[in-house]
């Protein structure tokens, strides 16, 4: 056990790894994985070495294993070694990750597409899809919040994203017996980036998935559902302002058929929907997704 000085609390963990407080509670009391360190007040505090684990852990929940999975290659092995290496392989992610985005920036494809090629040589696609597109397309937004880079900035480095991303999710197989999907950002979303990422994330879950972008009238949206025989429909609500629109939407959808199933793509604390409404929200994360897909997705 870590000897350490615990210095994050839960919630600091939380946004460090990308795990729910409940999520990693859970593995705390089922496996025994680690124990934190209680403060004065008795609140959980967690050491680097705690960090270490976690990470670990949660790497190879991400790589397809279980939990329990996990924990069983963790009793057998010595994490040390293994993380050191797994800490060079992240410090040359996020090299290449920077690289990738000063060459967008400067408008120098030809670059890009190299470092592109370097990233996925090195890493499975799930892992630059979610780690290098997420952190691209988060920092470009901030760049153009403070004005260190303008919209036609960010216009060329979104065209040139949707196109990899495009590009992957057409190469991913889908399986045919499992049910159909259909993605489509809400009324008034016009930043799509998120939902085509989290599209590939159903895609390499197996499912087949139409992704019908933005600005879909919801009479168009009622004949695909129809004809595809889509039995579950994702919209993206990532902008509060929105929320009055898309609950409208997503009534008009119920209405129109109570067999498909719905689930709200965004960031659940800043949407602050309550009741039905709240159930399905999928969150913004991959742990949210996986924890919502177990929950939520696969009950018939």
């Amino acid at each position: 056990m870590a000897e350490d000085q615990g210095k994050y609390n839960i919630k600091a963990i939380s946004n460090l790894l990308g795990i729910q407080p409940g999520t990693l509670r859970a593995w705390e009391r089922r496996y025994n994985i680690i124990e934190p360190i209680r403060n004065n007040s008795g609140h959980r505090l967690y050491s680097d070495e705690h960090v270490a684990i976690l990470r670990w852990l949660i790497e190879k929940v991400n790589k397809g294993f279980t939990i329990g999975q996990a924990v069983g290659l963790l009793d057998k092995g010595d994490i040390h070694e293994e993380t050191n290496q797994s800490s060079h392989y992240e410090n040359r992610l996020q090299t290449l990750t920077n690289e990738l985005k000063e060459s967008l920036i400067s408008f120098q494809t030809s670059k890009a597409n190299v470092i592109l090629d370097e990233v996925f040589s090195l890493f499975s696609i799930e892992k630059v899809v979610m780690d290098v597109f997420s952190a691209l397309i988060e920092d470009i937004g901030i760049m153009v919040k403070h004005k260190r880079i303008t919209v036609a900035h960010e216009q060329f480095i979104t065209h040139y994203l949707k196109g990899r991303l495009g590009i992957i999710f057409n190469n991913i197989q889908s399986d045919t017996l499992l049910p159909k999907v259909v993605t489509v950002c809400g009324p008034g979303e016009n930043k799509e980036l998120d939902l085509l990422i989290f599209t590939i994330y159903l895609r390499k879950k197996g499912y087949e998935v139409i992704y019908l972008g933005t600005n879909v009238p919801l009479e168009a949206l009622k004949i695909v559902v129809q004809e595809f025989n889509a039995k579950y429909l994702f919209l993206s609500c990532t902008v509060s302002e929105n929320i009055p629109k898309t609950i409208s939407f997503i009534d008009a959808i119920n209405h129109f058929s109570n067999d498909i199933r719905l689930g709200l793509f965004g960031n659940g604390k800043k949407l602050l929907l309550e009741g039905e409404y709240k159930k399905i929200v999928i969150g913004s994360t991959k742990l949210e997704w996986d924890e919502w897909l177990t929950t939520s997705f696969n009950k018939n």
